[in-house]
């Protein structure tokens, strides 16, 4: 089963996302932080039930983002269960303390060598990053670097597995290696091939690293993750690339594998189920999970690139949502709901690169949306923007310009109700729960 498979094109990486509100006032935010993380371990039990919840990747490459406390509140409403971060950033794991979200924290890259070469190093990070925090914060996987093995730095390389051995070593030496998984994440890159899926393969040149790396996550029982963007390749070739292929769009043709049979009705499944290829390929049939630990559309570019606009990003952000809320797997894993982190939670002004390195949000700093997802999300009394905002959008359509971020689950479920174009608005249950929490926060 393992080795089944379909066609994406190959995509780079870098950016994942997911769901905020609005930014509460210095004054108020104490007390309705008291109130709302209190309550959010509640909510979010109750949200994830047994299918894979949506994640939202945290990154923080901004001079203008609000506190972490402040995003806290913002994915209370969205029931967001999972958070990817870049680091192991003290602030946010201790503003999150005691709500029941689960947090997948990052060692940066330039950690890697010395970890590889010093097991003392990796027990340093662990009581400096990850004791301090347990058992308040959630704390599931730690990914060591990013996107390693597709750099150019022969030592990166060489250290990556040895360093994620040293970390779960000092984990296993607190007894936390039931808890807390060891990874990494990788960019489609490491394919040589990812169209057909079923004809997918890891870089030759990559092998001697993948495949031992492999045998570690199956050890351990750790996921492998992958960044999976398919608005590179519409980028790329926008005028071949299917928009509502790579979209989500129930229009689209699907794209049939003619090895296996499956049919693809979207390109992030196709390249998922390449790499699932691709694992089997390595001479790896042993089963691993694969995340997508980014994706993600950007609301805004540069004038050579194409679909970078606020419309494509709700599309593809909005379908997504929905995907994940049906609980579903790929063509090849139908059985196993995939799990996905969206990039990003807000849009962050210092990102490098072309300017949609700087649009991945679904938010703008001051909390408000980047694009309207075509929901109409309820003001928050007592709530007001902090920061400069950037990026397009029309808002959220509220009198004031801040309001409650709106949730994706499935019709019926607790706190939520089908909306206009088939999204899901906070249901009045949910919205005078916020009413209730806000009101208290004001006073």
């Amino acid at each position: 089963r393992c080795c089944q498979f379909t066609p994406g094109l190959p995509a780079l990486s870098d950016s994942s996302t997911t769901f905020v509100l609005p930014l509460p006032a210095p004054m108020a935010l104490r007390h309705l932080l008291a109130v709302a993380v209190a309550a959010l371990a509640l909510d979010v039990a109750a949200a994830s039930g047994g299918s894979a919840a949506l994640g939202v990747n945290y990154g923080q490459v901004a001079d203008n983002l609000p506190s972490p406390q402040a995003a806290a509140v913002l994915l209370r409403a969205l029931n967001a269960s999972k958070v990817k971060l870049y680091d192991a950033d003290a602030r946010v794991l201790s503003a999150f303390a005691g709500s029941g979200v689960d947090f997948t924290v990052g060692l940066p890259d330039n950690m890697v060598p010395r970890l590889a070469s010093d097991p003392s190093a990796a027990a340093a990070w662990v009581r400096a990053n990850i004791l301090p925090h347990l058992p308040a914060a959630s704390i599931t996987a730690v990914t060591v670097g990013n996107e390693v093995l597709t750099g150019s730095d022969a030592t990166m390389l060489r250290s990556l597995l040895p360093a994620m051995q040293s970390l779960h070593a000092a984990l296993a030496a607190c007894n936390l290696t039931s808890r807390v998984a060891v990874t990494t994440a990788h960019s489609l890159a490491v394919l040589s091939s990812s169209f057909p899926p079923s004809s997918a393969s890891f870089r030759r040149d990559l092998l001697p690293y993948i495949t031992p790396l492999l045998a570690f996550l199956a050890k351990t029982g750790s996921p492998f993750l992958v960044n999976a963007y398919p608005y590179f390749a519409y980028k790329a070739d926008p005028g071949t690339v299917d928009l509502d292929y790579v979209l989500f769009e129930p229009s689209a043709a699907a794209v049939v594998d003619s090895a296996t049979g499956l049919r693809y009705g979207n390109m992030l499944h196709a390249q998922v189920d390449a790499v699932r290829t691709a694992i089997c390929a390595a001479d790896y049939g042993r089963a691993v999970e694969i995340r997508v630990s980014e994706t993600g559309w950007p609301s805004q570019g540069d004038g050579d690139e194409a679909g970078a606009t606020p419309q494509n990003a709700a599309r593809y952000n909005g379908n997504l949502m929905r995907l994940v809320a049906q609980g579903k797997g790929t063509p090849a894993a139908p059985g196993e709901p995939l799990q996905v982190y969206v990039f990003a939670l807000f849009n962050e002004d210092q990102k490098p690169g072309p300017a949609s390195e700087r649009h991945y949000g679904l938010f703008k700093p001051d909390g408000t949306p980047a694009y309207d997802v075509g929901v109409k999300a309820p003001t928050i009394k007592g709530l007001k923007g902090s920061g400069n905002g950037d990026g397009g959008g029309s808002g959220n359509g509220t009198d004031s310009g801040v309001g409650m971020v709106v949730g994706e689950g499935p019709a019926g479920t607790d706190g939520f109700a089908v909306g206009p174009g088939g999204l899901y608005t906070i249901s009045d249950a949910t919205r005078k729960r916020f009413q209730q929490v806000t009101t208290y926060g004001a006073k």
